[in-house]
């Protein structure tokens, strides 16, 4: 595991002797959660992990914060210090948190004035009131991450009725937009298993340009670009049978922070 491994665990904020759902969006996020079913007494742990290499987005000491919190705003993703957000990008899972992030690389790209929060969601029970659950947040700190206006488009791993049954008494669930797995799909490539489910980043992208009021007069040509490369995406995967360079190539761009390492 390296000389670094295992980690200095910080005490958490949550009692571990009650479970949890974790999500985990990268390599270091699931070896933390790992470390914490092995320390665990008393409960069964479940996970289920893929094995297909994973990126690191967060560094070991940043990935334990981050499982401990359970939740997170991602500032190096992240634009909108200081003000509020024209949008919300939430995601919890692998494969949905890479696709948001690809999504706000093109956002950023092409609409460099969007003001966006980046809120990666491992622990699913803090999405419920601290009420019905140990995990959850209270509403004044759920409001605090996703705000009480801004339009919020979340991308999940699973079925999006699952978030919205956690989320449905919160002040801002009205806003709330869930992309997730929703039983299409067959044997082809892996991003294409996102599009056929409209979990990909094009389809996050476009979400924002329809949720963002200032944007659904002005977002016109950006919408265009966006279907244009589903469209190149579909014919690429039925020709080659893989999935464009640019998907399987694509990186963090270094915009004032490190990049992730893979």
């Amino acid at each position: 595991m390296g000389s670094g491994w295992p980690p200095a665990r910080p005490q958490p904020s949550r009692p571990l002797s009650y479970p949890c759902s974790a999500v985990q969006p990268d390599a270091n996020t699931l070896l933390s959660v790992a470390d914490h079913c092995l320390r665990s007494r008393q409960y069964v742990n479940v996970i289920v992990a893929g094995k297909q290499p994973e990126p690191q987005w967060l560094d070991m000491d940043a990935a334990i914060k981050h499982c401990t919190a359970g939740i997170g705003i991602w500032q190096w993703a992240s634009n909108d210090e200081g003000g509020e957000p024209d949008v919300v990008m939430a995601c919890a899972g692998d494969v949905p948190t890479l696709e948001a992030l690809a999504a706000v690389d093109l956002l950023r790209t092409h609409l460099p004035d969007l003001k966006i929060r980046f809120v990666n969601v491992i622990d699913l029970m803090v999405l419920q009131p601290e009420t019905e659950h140990p995990h959850g947040l209270s509403d004044r700190e759920f409001d605090s991450i996703f705000t009480t206006e801004s339009p919020i488009i979340f991308a999940f791993h699973g079925y999006p009725w699952l978030v919205h049954r956690l989320t449905y008494r919160r002040n801002n669930h009205k806003s709330l937009h869930v992309r997730g797995y929703k039983e299409e799909g067959t044997t082809t490539t892996p991003f294409d298993m996102a599009v056929l489910n409209s979990l990909d980043r094009f389809h996050l992208a476009g979400d924002v340009v329809d949720r963002v009021e200032r944007l659904r007069n002005t977002g016109a040509h950006f919408k265009q670009f966006l279907r244009d490369k589903l469209m190149e995406h579909r014919h690429y995967v039925n020709h080659h049978g893989e999935d464009m360079p640019e998907i399987r190539d694509w990186k963090w761009p270094n915009v004032k922070t490190p990049r992730p390492r893979w």
